[in-house]
Order: C-alpha cells, then sequence, then structure tokens
C-alpha cells in the first residue's frame, strides 16, 4: 500500500462540496464500484465522475485502496507504537514515517508524542521493528501495545 503523509490546508477542506461527499460515500460503500454507477447516484455523467475523482485524489482528499486482514495475510501480530521523542517531534515522526513496517504514524498530544502502528509476521518480526523504531534520530523511548482482538475498523467516517 503506498504511504503518504497527510496534510490539510483550509482550501483544500473547502473544495470538498455535497457532490464530492457523496463521491465519497459511494466509493466508501464500495471502492470498485464503476463511474457510471457513482454518476447515476449522485447525479454526474461519468466523465464528470472520474474527473472529480481524480482531482479528490490528486488533492490528497482520499486515496481509494484494498483494506486488507493483516492476520490472512500472515500478519501475526499487529500492534500500537507509543513513541516518546526529544527534540523536533514532528522531525522524527517524518523519519518514522519513512519506515515501510510503519503503517500509520501521527503526532498526538498527551503521554506519547507520535503514535505508530505496525503489523508483524512474529514477535520476533516486532521485536525488529521496534528497535528499529528506537534507532530513528530522535525516539527517546517506546511501549508497545500489542492488538489482542480487532472489534472494529471502518473508514466511512469522512463525510460525517
Amino acid at each position: 500500500m503506498p504511504h503518504q503523509t497527510a496534510s490539510h490546508s483550509s482550501s483544500e477542506l473547502a473544495a470538498v462540496d455535497a457532490t464530492n461527499k457523496a463521491i465519497i460515500e459511494q466509493l466508501q460503500e464500495d471502492g470498485r464500484r464503476s463511474y457510471a454507477a457513482i454518476g447515476k447516484a449522485v447525479g454526474l455523467s461519468e466523465a464528470a465522475t472520474r474527473a472529480r475523482v481524480q482531482r479528490l485524489i490528486e488533492a490528497r482528499v482520499m486515496q481509494v485502496v484494498a483494506v486488507t486482514d493483516p492476520v490472512q495475510l500472515g500478519f501475526q501480530r499487529q500492534a500500537m507504537i507509543g513513541i516518546r521523542t526529544r527534540g523536533d517531534m514532528s522531525a522524527a515522526a517524518d523519519r518514522l514515517s519513512e519506515l515501510p513496517e510503519v503503517d500509520y504514524c501521527v503526532v498526538v498530544a498527551g503521554s506519547y508524542d507520535i503514535l505508530a502502528e505496525v503489523v508483524a509476521a512474529s514477535d520476533d518480526d516486532l521485536l525488529r521493528i521496534v528497535n528499529g523504531i528506537r534507532d530513528v534520530d530522535g525516539v527517546e523511548s517506546t511501549e508497545t501495545l500489542l492488538y489482542l482482538s480487532l472489534r472494529k475498523q471502518e473508514y466511512n467516517w469522512g463525510t460525517r
């Protein structure tokens, strides 16, 4: 899955009108839905729908991806890693975001400076990943929170 850093300006957010939100909702229901079907649902032609989807992707308002179940792909460990830093939190987060094993990285307020989500094939693999995170310049300490049971994972919050 491509790794992208998210940043949103107020002009990007303002560009999401009611029709774009309706398109996003259609894709959240089924990311493989055709442009013709989406257009019919939102009142646009297939070409206009395709153009709007492309603009939303280029503006990084959304991305269309396949969401997998890590366990079924052989990843036996999922974890959120709380990270405390010294110095520039944003710089450390940028370096952590470059690690291929980090699927999600966010600078936060609270007990940690950064949260990073990872999936690992085994405990040994998780240990290797955590050691790699600890080697990142600016990382002072980590706390690994193992996922024991996934109870809910949805991505349809984007247009509320």
